[in-house]
């Protein structure tokens, strides 16, 4: 990570990282006004807890590095596996069945983009 980059981190939110990756797949390197555009109007649980996380990476880009938010590029979108709560269904004759429910860590990352010489 570079000084022109500012990141943010959400950790232990309840949604599976399968169905959040779908979501961040739509912002990746993309202008952080576009990635929230993009997100107002994803219908996905996962888009509105990324806006989140994306809105807080925007902020510490602002507040702490001094960048300006026309400038900042969606750089990194990560979603990793949280922790596995482990529970269990009744079925019939006495059986059960597991559930797994999935927990994801986000963490998103924006920057600058260097602006390569023309020639």
């Amino acid at each position: 990570m570079n000084k022109n980059e500012a990141f943010a981190i959400t950790k232990y939110v309840r949604i599976s990282p399968r169905k959040a990756r779908l979501a961040a797949g739509l912002i990746r390197k993309k202008r952080v006004k576009e990635a929230i555009l993009q997100l107002n109007f994803c219908n996905l649980k996962g888009g509105r807890l990324l806006k989140k996380t994306l809105k807080s990476a925007i902020a510490n880009a602002e507040n702490n590095l001094s960048l300006r938010v026309e400038d900042l590029v969606v750089t990194e979108v990560r979603v990793d596996d949280g922790p596995t709560m482990k529970r269990a269904k009744s079925k019939c004759r006495g059986g059960r069945v597991p559930v797994l429910k999935r927990s994801s860590h986000f963490k998103v990352t924006v920057g600058t983009v260097k602006k390569e010489a023309q020639e």
